[in-house]
């Protein structure tokens, strides 16, 4: 017997991406708050001193969450827009394809660039 869906709507996976959005926000709520302190404290101070900062094992995972949330709550909200706006297939589904491949070369290369400095690269 089939179970039935129920306030889904069409597509029958709304609430599943709506809870994902939901979740991201609240992080990084809490997370830009974090950082947005942890930046005010920092003002004036030298190179060396936000570098050491940086390297700190709770601020490196922590700023690597920072990223991680707002990558992929970046790619939630402009699949939305893209799903909601687009309607030729292929241009939705190649417009997609771009979006996620941006996102993940970007989230790629600030998480690398933050364990680069945690690791001790210079």
């Amino acid at each position: 017997m089939k179970e039935s869906k129920k306030n889904l709507g069409s597509a029958k996976y709304g609430a599943h991406h709506w809870w994902h959005q939901r979740v991201t926000a609240v992080a990084l709520t809490f997370l830009c708050i974090w950082l947005i302190i942890s930046l005010t404290l920092l003002t004036g101070s030298s190179y060396d001193a936000a570098y050491n900062w940086l390297k700190h094992p709770l601020v490196t995972g922590l700023s690597i969450l920072v990223v991680v949330f707002t990558i992929y709550h970046l790619s939630l909200g402009l699949q939305v827009i893209v799903e909601d706006y687009i309607h030729t297939e292929i241009t939705k589904v190649i417009t997609l394809m771009l979006i996620n491949f941006s996102c993940l070369l970007l989230g790629l290369t600030c998480c690398l660039s933050i364990l680069f400095v945690f690791f001790g690269g210079n």
